[in-house]
């Protein structure tokens, strides 16, 4: 069975959520597992967008805090599938706080999370591939099969000397 292909781009998701009080810690910040939460809910969408299907989230690469966003700002996620592969797609995740009575934006973080589609049985169902268009779409795309074959190795799926594309990057 041949899917058709879809474009990275219409699997784009653009949330926004209110960092209210119980959204906070004892430092009137997010608290990283609430924007977690939040990232978890776009990415879904996203991948649910690109494959028309259920899914499930099978795991989620390192999230670094760069910027705390505080009680009272707006979080901005942006989720897009940034690789398709048999039955899991990569999504590339960016977050921004904005401050509405300053007016700026800042960058929280960045990360990927990976999630497989579902069958009406619960079980894994292969997903469309994706086209990339813009120059940033090719370099996370490209990207994608290293940070799988990562992804593997550290979750005792993949052994390290069958990891061709990292061996690639490193030279060995």
């Amino acid at each position: 069975m041949t899917l058709t292909p879809k474009r990275a781009q219409d699997s784009l998701i653009q949330m926004t959520e209110l960092v209210l009080p119980n959204d906070t810690n004892t430092f009137g910040n997010l608290m990283g597992g609430r924007l977690m939460y939040w990232m978890d809910i776009a990415a879904a969408l996203s991948c649910m967008k690109h494959c028309s299907a259920p899914v499930v989230t099978a795991s989620v690469d390192n999230i670094s805090f760069e910027n705390p966003i505080k009680l009272g700002n707006v979080v901005h996620i942006e989720a897009k599938v940034s690789r398709a592969f048999n039955t899991s797609m990569e999504v590339h995740m960016r977050v921004w706080g904005e401050d509405p009575v300053q007016q700026y934006r800042y960058k929280s973080n960045e990360a990927f999370m990976t999630f497989v589609a579902l069958d009406p049985n619960g079980n894994s169902r292969p997903v469309p591939p994706i086209t990339v268009d813009t120059e940033e779409e090719k370099r996370l795309y490209e990207g994608a099969l290293r940070r799988r074959q990562l992804r593997l190795i550290l979750g005792g799926r993949m052994k390290p000397e069958d990891a061709d594309e990292l061996k690639a990057l490193f030279n060995i």
